[in-house]
């Protein structure tokens, strides 16, 4: 009697725990989701105690033991081990675990190692209509008609500003940019300089990042990254705009310098800079390192008013990978665990807010705490004007890094940097099997 009333209080604790964590009313059913949809009542591995194993890198511990806690309050037959790795040791000991039947069965993917994965991942159960239904960006990871892995949210760059210098210089949100013209004036009101006119505060950096502020940047222009072929393209006239911008606003409106700090989002955080153009995980770095500087967002400025082709690039973080030799049983647990992480609001939900990335998924699209942090807030009106390329092997920003490095600290023409570096890119992607999927934004059409 007291053996079967404790399961009845086990059992009743476990589901209280599911309907408060997945903010479900009292009256809410065991059914989780929107289109792709978890039943918490169904058994997994019909009941039989099970062990599997699931990887992730260093710096995402709460996240993991998240979704593994609230499965598992579920589901108390699946005990699922949580190995993590340094994030550089992940990329190596992932592979090779991933050969044989004994690696783990469900891990942590990011799209930029996806030539290293693809063959070692199972596709997920789930229709691709009714990912497509639920999460925005899902076509650009279809293959052969099969999803291995999608976008839990979109991660982009976003002007940073800090406000105590902003209301230093007199300004206002008013002031806030919308074209780069502006930016430039403003940048110049945000500058100062000592008597000898040694910089002091600079308006803007990009010092020891400039890359990732250029290689994005062309889509204003509507001009594509990629050739319809596969192959990069650097020496166009929208890149060169780009960066003649850059070089002007250091040597022609003096509001930064090339030696004026090594780091911008470091200068930025220490207060040594004004403004700073940071993907989003920055917001939350920021807030960690640097508690005391109080700053705001406001979304990347353009070469006129209206809305471009695109805003920049975004790169998706990425849902979880199986593996395909794990044995048939652990892999269920792992299609289990992958139902149960898209179907469920509120992980998604925690997850986009420890990374400060916009929500892929629809429902959370509003949703008002994702919304008050102020790097997603200021994409909300032109998410669908941001693009993925594609998983970009890593020689396309090391090559623009040794352009731009060529171009700012070595005095080298910027037509000629540019195409040594498009040559030397081209050159890599050749044994790559990298395809880019630029043909699959929204506004494709659009591309000059």
């Amino acid at each position: 009697m007291k053996r079967n009333l404790s399961r009845l209080i086990s059992t009743v604790l476990a589901l209280v725990m599911l309907f408060t964590v997945a903010g479900a009313s009292a009256e809410a059913s065991a059914i989780l989701g929107g289109k792709i949809q978890y039943d918490t009542s169904k058994a997994i591995n019909n009941g039989e105690d099970i062990e599997i194993e699931f990887w992730y890198w260093t710096g995402a511990s709460e996240l993991f033991k998240s979704v593994v806690n609230q499965y598992t309050a579920i589901h108390p037959n699946v005990k699922i081990t949580l190995v993590e790795n340094p994030y550089d040791d992940y990329w190596t000991k992932l592979p090779l675990a991933l050969q044989g039947s004994n690696g783990p069965a469900i891990f942590n993917v990011h799209n930029s190692y996806h030539e290293n994965l693809i063959n070692y991942l199972a596709p997920y159960d789930i229709p691709v209509e009714d990912l497509e239904e639920d999460f925005v960006g899902v076509s650009a990871h279809v293959i052969d008609g099969k999803v291995y892995y999608t976008d839990y949210g979109m991660m982009t760059a976003t002007m940073y500003y800090n406000k105590a210098m902003w209301s230093a210089a007199g300004l206002t949100e008013a002031d806030i940019p919308a074209t780069w013209d502006q930016f430039r004036e403003v940048a110049k009101k945000l500058t100062i300089r000592d008597e000898k006119g040694d910089l002091i505060q600079a308006g803007f950096s990009f010092n020891g990042g400039a890359q990732g502020d250029v290689l994005g940047m062309q889509y204003q222009y509507g001009q594509n990254l990629f050739t319809e072929d596969g192959r990069v393209t650097f020496n166009n006239d929208a890149i060169k705009a780009v960066v003649q911008r850059m070089k002007d606003i250091y040597e022609v409106d003096g509001s930064g310098d090339y030696n004026f700090g090594n780091n911008s989002g470091d200068n930025f955080g220490q207060g040594m800079i004004a403004m700073y153009l940071g993907w989003g995980f920055m917001h939350g770095l920021f807030q960690a390192l640097w508690p005391e500087t109080e700053f705001g967002s406001f979304e990347i400025p353009t070469p006129t008013e209206d809305v471009p082709y695109a805003y920049h690039r975004y790169n998706g973080e990425s849902t979880f990978g199986i593996n395909k030799n794990a044995p048939a049983d652990q892999q269920a647990v792992a299609q289990d665990i992958v139902r149960f992480f898209l179907a469920n609001d509120q992980l998604q939900k925690e997850f986009v807010l420890a990374n400060s990335i916009f929500p892929a998924k629809k429902s959370l699209a509003n949703d008002s705490d994702i919304l008050s942090v102020s790097s997603i807030a200021v994409l909300a009106n032109h998410i669908d004007r941001y693009i993925w390329p594609g998983p970009m092997p890593s020689a396309v920003e090391n090559n623009m890094k040794i352009a731009l490095e060529n171009i700012f600290y070595n005095g080298e023409d910027v037509e000629a940097a540019l195409q040594n570096a498009e040559d030397a890119c081209n050159e890599e992607l050749a044994s790559s099997e990298f395809v880019p999927v630029e043909s699959s934004y929204a506004h494709a059409d659009e591309a000059k």
